[in-house]
């Protein structure tokens, strides 16, 4: 379209050095035919232009150079620059024209992903840790959605994340897929490959942030390499998360989620979906995790990125006669270490170097301990949520939807996770 943006159909658009890995490999998988929702890329050219036109290039590279307190102030200068300021008429104008042909060509909502350069790739998927803005209505929303996504890469939430994964601020840039919403009957996610040498996938009923944000336990469903369904294990979607600490002082966080109704995928659809799986394998050559959406028209592939995977390490014997429970694996390794049961994230300051945390919910926000720990065990979360995908690229094992996990394993206690098989052990 011009410089700045291009849609998906374009040749172009699978350039991920001008428009980040995510949206290059949407641009990808829809070029090859896989069913991917209309919309164009906005490349992290107009990202950079925004901040010139702000005259914060030189904060951009202050805080990017300086550490600690010196770098703070710049931090929140550009920050509060990306998403206060209108955005600069060259940018603007382009992007509107194709946000509105966009509506115009497909009667739907829109939604704004980030597709950060640093985004979606082998060793830093940077998954949960930006914003994606779903079900947008308006010119208003819309533009909101960009700029608010523009500053996100200055969060501290995301510079924990590169500082962690040593990521250079100064490498990096946002740019950004904007698509057609789709109106999710069903959606989930998917491994190409695992550690045994089968696929995955995940699926609930509505939209797919329950999963990314662990707090369900999605259905999963288990393929041979070949596309054959070989399981199906239902999930749990009725659940209450609340906090004792907030409990005590009269202020519940309870949220109870609809009943249990039955699997969400037929076994031509787990067929169907396996086969996406293996072609974007073959496109990107490479494991693949994914994210798709089922509405009215079929199933769309939302997201491809790389898998990170390794081979299966199983526990020690002895470890065999202790109490058990199942849950959905990450597809990580194994670890031994002392059980931190923790309720909510309140009591995140307990958790200590080596420790395996023992949780409810596998939420995003954990990221912040998984340099600390030695595995993870939560009640709710399935194998393609947000923090799974974190964990994977540290290589620490996870078993996620795990029953009564901090109700039956006691906090203190000598415990072991095999994150390839999906089963927690622990000493009474």
């Amino acid at each position: 379209m011009n410089q700045f943006l291009v849609n998906l159909r374009d040749t172009g658009a699978s350039d991920a050095a001008r428009f980040g890995p995510k949206a290059a490999n949407q641009a990808l998988l829809r070029r090859a035919g896989l069913p991917v929702p209309e919309g164009f890329c906005l490349g992290v050219a107009a990202y950079q232009r925004q901040l010139e036109s702000l005259g914060l290039l030189q904060s951009a590279h202050n805080a990017a150079t300086l550490t600690g307190v010196e770098a703070r102030q710049f931090v929140s200068e550009v920050r509060i620059g990306l998403f206060d300021s209108p955005i600069v008429a060259e940018v603007l104008d382009p992007m509107l024209e194709a946000w509105h042909d966009l509506v115009a060509k497909t009667g739907a909502r829109t939604v704004v992903r980030s597709s950060a350069l640093s985004e979606d790739l082998g060793d830093s998927s940077f998954a949960g840790q930006y914003e994606s803005f779903l079900d947008i209505d308006g010119e208003e929303d819309f533009l909101t959605a960009v700029r608010a996504c523009w500053a996100a890469l200055w969060s501290p939430r995301a510079l924990r994340y590169m500082e962690s994964h040593k990521i250079d601020l100064a490498d990096t840039a946002m740019g950004l897929c904007i698509q057609e919403l789709v109106n999710a009957r069903v959606s989930g996610g998917g491994m190409s490959q695992s550690a045994d040498g089968k696929a995955t996938l995940t699926a609930t009923w509505g939209l797919g942030t329950t999963i990314a944000q662990g707090e369900i336990v999605p259905d999963r469903y288990i393929l041979s390499r070949e596309g054959e369904l070989l399981e199906t294990i239902p999930g749990r979607t009725q659940h209450k998360m609340s906090c004792e600490h907030h409990s005590a002082a009269g202020n519940a966080a309870t949220r109870t989620t609809e009943p249990d109704v039955g699997p969400c995928l037929s076994e031509s659809q787990v067929i169907e979906l396996g086969g996406y799986m293996r072609r974007a394998e073959a496109l990107m050559g490479e494991a693949v995790e994914v994210e798709w959406a089922q509405d009215e028209r079929g199933i769309r592939l939302l997201q491809a990125r790389p898998l990170q995977m390794e081979t299966s390490r199983t526990l020690d014997e002895t470890w065999a006669r202790h109490p058990g429970l199942r849950g959905q694996p990450s597809g990580i390794g194994s670890a031994v270490g002392r059980a931190c049961v923790i309720n909510c994230e309140c009591e995140l300051s307990r958790v200590g170097p080596g420790d395996i945390l023992v949780t409810k919910v596998a939420s995003p926000s954990l990221s912040q301990v998984l340099p600390l720990v030695a595995g993870v065990v939560a009640e709710l979360g399935g194998s393609t949520s947000h923090l799974a995908s974190l964990a994977r690229e540290r290589r620490i094992p996870m078993v996620l939807g795990v029953l009564e996990a901090t109700s039956k394993i006691p906090d203190g206690a000598d415990i072991a996770i095999d994150g390839v098989m999906g089963m927690v052990r622990w000493q009474q």
